[in-house]
């Protein structure tokens, strides 16, 4: 017994002096000048620490340009306050595989671990995509899923004089995708690092168990397509806190890849995403804020957002379903939403949140959007809360309780305004003009809006209309709302309900008006 518990020690010992290995990169040749490649030196590195049982690899200050690395169990990468691991912005130093949706060669982005445990990135240094090699900068991406043609505008939707407008800009031919990548990993921490100007995604977990990324500054250009900042694919029990995130695409999304396709080095990607909290965070974007689910995902639930700022965003939070995968148990709380109208290829249209349920693909039996609650919620936008879903998916148990929101003027309605943004439905059914309430809601069962406050900026449309519409209806309830219709409508009750039946308010009947409601 005495000799097990000697030999116990011994191991414990040993471990901590491997984990305590220090493996400077500069130690096997790489070299801070800006410009050797330094990709074989610093694999040499995190090699040399992998084998020997784990450790430190550490990047002193200076800017180390590399291409593609691969991250291994038990190594910590360091970063140096001032040190910089800066993409190539040559793309045959990048590792190649053979994408599944294109017959050209795709290629990963600066680091990729798969099938790592007890992996970490941390310190105050940067990674670097580079992303000024990989874009032209002075070319707007154009509309090309979706069209334009149903649009309020059609042609002249998002449309700008001279120059970019909001973008996005135009990708060159090839681009890394994922700057950072982990994919079947388990425990994972990334801490404090800056991931700067990515080119694609910035930092995605895939297949992951066992995540927390805290105090991370994600940054990139806001006029850059694909520029995510975390995306959260098929992971469980995901922790993400403290975070600063400005980038052109979604700054946060959490989705699963489904029975379509799957990426090279994302085998198993068939599970659901279970247990995911974000907190503490200021988010800004030119899409989502944060994004919940989409096309080709599994189920995800148990989402917990709390104590978040959205700001000069285009769309705030968003939930899709458009597939068989379901979204369920989600709570929002203590948010603070700030959206806009942009001009350019951005998906979304202003919504500070946006709740939908549509089919985006043939054959098979769509999911639900279900147990959602919004509650502490404080919104300035520039069009309305969306909450839309369809006869075959009626979206189910969604409260709103305690919501404060303004629907301010906008100096792009003429070109932007009035429409609904649905991409990833399938048809028409997409981008296409409509009338635009404060809250607007069709084919639900079981909404709740307790507390909401909703004022109007100086409006002057046509095609703004209620402060509430709700129709297609199956059980709802308001109870304490404070509403009018849009100041350039004010004939109209500040609250129409049609199509439903168990409705429930305390409302003055003089400011409401139901058609064709059971009650």
């Amino acid at each position: 017994m005495i000799k097990s518990a000697f030999i116990s020690i011994a191991l414990l010992l040993l471990l901590n002096i491997c984990m305590a290995q220090k493996f400077n990169i500069k130690d096997f040749g790489a070299k801070p000048d800006n410009s050797t490649v330094n990709t074989l030196f610093i694999q040499k590195a995190i090699d040399s620490c992998a084998s020997t049982g784990g450790g430190t690899v550490y990047v002193p200050s200076g800017v180390y340009v590399t291409g593609t690395i691969a991250l291994k169990s038990n190594v910590n990468l360091y970063l140096e306050s001032g040190s910089v691991i800066k993409g190539s912005a040559n793309i045959s130093d990048y590792k190649p595989y053979q994408s599944p949706t294109s017959d050209k060669a795709a290629h990963y982005g600066i680091i990729y671990a798969h099938k790592a445990d007890n992996i970490s990135i941390t310190g105050q240094g940067a990674i670097d995509g580079n992303e000024e090699s990989f874009f032209i900068w002075d070319q707007a991406k154009k509309i090309d899923w979706g069209g334009v043609e149903f649009t309020r505008q059609k042609g002249d939707f998002r449309k700008v004089a001279s120059g970019i407008g909001d973008g996005p800009v135009v990708p060159k031919p090839e681009r890394p995708n994922q700057m950072v990548i982990f994919s079947e990993c388990k425990n994972v921490l990334l801490r404090d690092v800056q991931l700067i100007k990515s080119p694609f995604w910035t930092l995605h977990f895939a297949d992951c168990d066992g995540v927390m990324a805290s105090g991370l500054k994600i940054w990139a250009s806001m006029a850059t397509p694909n520029s995510d900042g975390i995306d959260i694919t098929s992971c469980n029990n995901v922790i993400v806190s403290d975070c600063d995130i400005r980038t052109g695409d979604d700054a946060i999304a959490i989705t699963g890849y489904a029975h379509h396709f799957e990426l090279p080095g994302y085998h198993n990607l068939r599970h659901s995403s279970d247990n995911i909290t974000i907190t503490n965070c200021n988010l800004q974007s030119r899409s989502s804020g944060i994004r919940i689910g989409f096309l080709d995902q599994n189920t995800i639930r148990n989402i917990h957002i709390s104590n978040v700022n959205i700001t000069n965003s285009n769309r705030g939070i968003g939930i899709f379903v458009r597939d068989e995968g379901s979204v369920e148990n989600v709570t929002i709380s203590q948010v603070t939403i700030s959206t806009r109208l942009h001009t350019g290829d951005w998906w979304g249209n202003g919504e500070p949140i946006h709740i939908s349920a549509v089919r985006g693909n043939a054959d098979v039996t769509m999911g639900k959007i279900k147990n959602v609650t919004f509650r502490d919620i404080t919104c300035t936008g520039e069009i309305g809360i969306l909450i839309y879903g369809s006869r075959e998916s009626m979206i189910e148990d969604v409260r709103i309780d305690n919501l404060y929101f303004v629907l301010n003027n906008s100096e792009l309605n003429d070109v932007a305004g009035g429409n609904i943004d649905l991409r990833g439905a399938m048809g028409n059914n997409q981008l296409f003009s409509s009338d635009i309430s404060a809250i607007y809601a069709q084919h639900v069962k079981n909404l709740t809006l307790n507390d909401v406050n909703i004022s109007w900026g100086e409006v002057k449309q046509n095609y703004f209309k209620y402060g509430i519409h709700v129709k297609d209806f199956n059980e709802l309830q308001l109870t304490n709302i404070k509403a009018s219709a849009s100041p350039s409508n004010k004939s109209l009750p500040a609250v129409l309900i049609e199509n439903g039946q168990a409705f429930d308010s305390n409302m003055d009947s003089k400011y409401l008006k139901k058609v064709n409601v059971k009650e």
